[in-house]
């Protein structure tokens, strides 16, 4: 497996990959940063995740293609 493979500017599956993990970090660093009640804190932490999750298996698509 070649990470290589992974930076494909043409492909609109690498942009999403950018764009999901990019929007994790951003969710994840609101929830630190701010005080939030806690149902607010744990939908943003599930948000987080869930963008992590995806981002990761758009990237294994990737690597693999």
């Amino acid at each position: 497996m070649k990470l290589t493979r992974l930076y494909q500017p043409r492909n609109p599956l690498f942009w999403m990959m950018v764009v999901l993990n990019l929007l994790s970090a951003i969710l994840g660093w609101i929830a630190n940063t701010h005080t939030l009640s806690v149902f607010v804190s744990v939908v943003l932490a599930c948000f987080a995740v869930g963008n992590a999750v995806l981002g990761t298996f758009l990237m294994w698509r990737l690597v693999k293609s």
